[in-house]
């Protein structure tokens, strides 16, 4: 792990140093280029990794180190990808639990907002657990010990998909168990990276990646009501029909909550419906609605990568040229460098909670007020 970590690291920071180092400073005055990459300095293992690549010089009696390098890298690789083993099991093949007399269906939800949605289709008829605490990046979140036994004792496993939880598969081989695995996404067209024209390949992430941000579109988490109502019926048939009608008021709410964004978004010009954010997390928000996303402090799906210095002096211009008035950044993140960003750029920082329920004081106990809060503080961001 430690080649794995320093070698990831160089490879993610040698970028940075070959343009600073191509850097040239003009009458006293550094360009945007060049005032990010004062910033953005390598790691200090980082560091330490390039010079020792300079001084071997790529050698052939090198070559064993390089290649241990190499393999260290692939199991980076190994370990970030979400699932894709066929794990899930899809709906339609989804069989009764096991359950004794009187037993209530358990079942694990990975994110807060899955957990919600779940409860509001389980109702008093099975027991829902989310995995991840409220006001926790689902990123970057690193499962507990005690996630394995919870895991380990469930009836099924309901997930967000499309790759959020990259912390999964190595959870689901620790806990073993034959717990089915539930994407709730099923059935939902993702957006995919290259929509970000972002090329082949972005600080790690691969051009079919896709974005797991689906549930900051209502009218998409009608597909997850559906699905939970579907899931809850096959696994505990003997209350199908009360999973279904509360699937069907979930779904009527969603609606109602679609309904109520449309009416505070008409009260914003057009041309004010500009999106600046800390990753790309509102693009399916922005589709919905008719806003357009100019970009991100971290240009990608994952809170979790790292933009490079030229992303951040283009995006610096984006928003100076454009007239961006807010960069909106999630609780659960890091926002030092959208601070610095929107330092350099004299806009607002405006606190969202996009990932976690029950976070900013605990005043948004579930997904409707979660949207809610969300919508209001964008239009009076954007508001002329």
């Amino acid at each position: 792990m430690t080649i794995c970590s320093n070698w990831s690291a160089a490879a993610r920071h040698a970028n940075a140093r070959d343009v600073w180092e191509g850097t040239t400073v003009t009458a006293g005055k550094r360009s945007p280029r060049s005032h990010y990459l004062q910033r953005v300095r390598p790691h200090p293992r980082s560091d330490k990794s390039l010079s020792s690549l300079r001084r071997v010089g790529f050698r052939l009696s090198c070559l064993p180190v390089l290649l241990a390098l190499l393999t260290g890298l692939a199991g980076c690789a190994r370990t970030a990808l979400p699932l894709e083993s066929g794990r899930e099991t899809p709906i339609a093949e989804l069989e009764p639990a096991s359950l004794a007399a009187g037993e209530e269906l358990h079942v694990v939800v990975t994110t807060t907002v899955a957990a919600d949605l779940t409860r509001a289709v389980a109702g008093e008829s099975a027991q829902v657990t989310s995995l991840l605490p409220a006001g926790v990046d689902p990123h970057a979140y690193e499962p507990a010990p005690q996630d394995v036994r919870t895991v380990a004792e469930a009836d099924a496993v309901f997930i967000n998909g499309l790759g959020l939880e990259e912390f999964l598969a190595e959870l689901l081989a620790n806990a073993g168990g034959g717990a089915p695995v539930v994407s709730l996404s099923e059935g939902i067209q993702p957006r995919a990276l290259e929509d970000l024209g972002l090329g082949e390949e972005h600080n790690g992430e691969e051009a079919h990646s896709v974005d797991p941000h689906v549930w900051l579109d209502p009218v998409l988490m009608i597909t997850w009501a559906d699905n939970i109502g579907e899931a809850l019926a096959a696994l505990d048939p003997s209350g199908s029909s009360g999973y279904r009608e509360r699937a069907s008021a979930l779904a009527q709410s969603l609606e109602s909550l679609d309904e109520w964004i449309r009416l505070q978004v008409e009260a914003l010009p057009p041309e004010s419906r500009l999106l600046v954010t800390d990753h790309d997390e509102l693009g399916y928000f922005a589709d919905r609605y008719g806003f357009r996303v100019i970009g991100a402090v971290i240009p990608g799906y994952s809170s979790a990568a790292e933009p490079s210095a030229q992303e951040l002096a283009d995006l610096e211009t984006r928003i100076q040229s454009l007239g961006v008035r807010a960069i909106f950044v999630d609780q659960t993140v890091n926002s030092q460098l959208a601070e610095r960003v929107a330092e350099d750029t004299g806009v607002r920082l405006v606190p969202l909670n996009t990932h976690s329920i029950g976070v900013l004081g605990g005043g948004m106990p579930d997904y409707d007020s979660l949207m809610r809060y969300n919508v209001e503080a964008i239009v009076a961001a954007l508001s002329p």
